[in-house]
């Protein structure tokens, strides 16, 4: 099986091996994440949301966000590119072409991440608007798909993506609400990428439960060029997420007892606008609890907004992994990429001794 080599580093010279990214989780992934991880040697990501329209306050609080991160990571004149890049949620994307493309054109950012589609034919058309921003501007942008399936993925290579982040069902978060972990969907979407002749030209990353040089480890056996951490960025120093949640992650332990995956997160806290092919992880609070004991979902909601007008944290989803019993510490972005590309190299030391 031939793989690429090292297109990563060739499209992100910035980055340092193994390559790793924060997920776009809107609301968490702002500037100060981002950019820490971009100078931590791996590559930021800010979470853009969801609304393209042209009076957008997401699209108007992204361009601020990108506008941060270039004052924050120093001297980048404005016609350079910017080593960020911009997550997107794409299940309404009527405007994404008119109004979003824009936006990521002038401030040059690297990569565009595109998830969550109604269809899957819904990215086509973005895509090539992207491919031909690209061509046309000289801009050195790639586009980036989040896939659960491998359908998804096939689409995906067929549509132009340059890479494609194949999320296993250990995800925190949403994600396909039929799907598998990464032990068995990321050998078949390597294959299937391997089969259609575009390995030379795609990379893979991998999503889902990775929190430490372990997991990244078990990722590039399986044949990822690299990996992307969601739920183990929230619990670091440089994440705007409240301090609940990240007490909440560094206290929980036995990920597939303790977080759960379910639609109903959503509706707790009246944010059920996913498609149903999606459903999400989170670590099961009060709200869950009350569920399983029988309350009504009117009575749960009416005290998640009761809750939210004394402005408390303690019933708002904790979206999380079921790797988060390993996530013990409260660190900065840079100790984190640290500690995992050493555990890396021991982790590889440590096969090496047993085959």
């Amino acid at each position: 099986m031939a793989y690429p080599k090292r297109l990563l580093r060739t499209w992100f010279q910035h980055t340092q091996s193994p390559f790793i990214a924060n997920a776009p989780m809107f609301g968490f992934a702002e500037y100060s994440l981002a950019a820490a991880v971009t100078k931590s040697g791996g590559l930021g990501f800010i979470g853009g949301g969801f609304n393209f329209t042209a009076e957008s306050a997401q699209l108007t609080n992204l361009n601020g966000q990108l506008e941060k991160a270039r004052s924050e990571l120093g001297d980048i004149p404005p016609t350079s590119s910017l080593p960020i890049g911009v997550g997107f949620i794409t299940f309404q994307p009527a405007g994404f072409i008119e109004n979003a493309i824009p936006i990521l054109k002038k401030h040059r950012v690297m990569a565009i991440w595109l998830s969550f589609p109604e269809s899957d034919a819904d990215h086509l058309p973005i895509i090539e608007a992207i491919l031909q921003a690209r061509t046309q501007s000289d801009w050195d942008v790639r586009v980036f798909v989040q896939v659960g399936t491998v359908q998804a993925a096939r689409n995906a290579t067929q549509q132009g993506a340059d890479v494609i982040v194949v999320q296993g069902s250990d995800a925190g978060g949403h994600q396909w609400a039929q799907g598998a972990s990464l032990l068995s969907l990321l050998p078949e979407v390597r294959d299937a990428v391997e089969e259609s002749g575009a390995a030379s030209h795609t990379a893979i990353l991998a999503a889902g439960g990775i929190v430490d040089g372990r997991g990244c480890v078990a990722a590039l056996g399986l044949g990822a060029d690299g990996v992307v951490m969601g739920t183990r960025f929230i619990a670091t120093a440089e994440c705007p997420a409240p301090s609940h949640f990240k007490e909440t992650i560094l206290s929980s332990s036995d990920g597939g007892v303790s977080t759960v995956k379910s639609t109903q997160h959503d509706v707790f806290q009246s944010t059920d606008v996913f498609p149903r092919q999606y459903d999400g992880r989170a670590i099961i609070g009060v709200s869950y609890k009350e569920a399983e004991s029988g309350l009504s979902q009117e009575e749960i909601i009416k005290r998640y907004k009761n809750a939210t007008e004394k402005k408390e944290d303690y019933r708002r989803t904790v979206w999380a992994g079921a790797s988060v019993g390993v996530i013990k510490k409260l660190l900065t972005v840079s100790e984190l990429i640290k500690n995992v590309q050493q555990e890396v190299k021991s982790t590889l030391d440590r096969v090496a001794q047993r085959i």
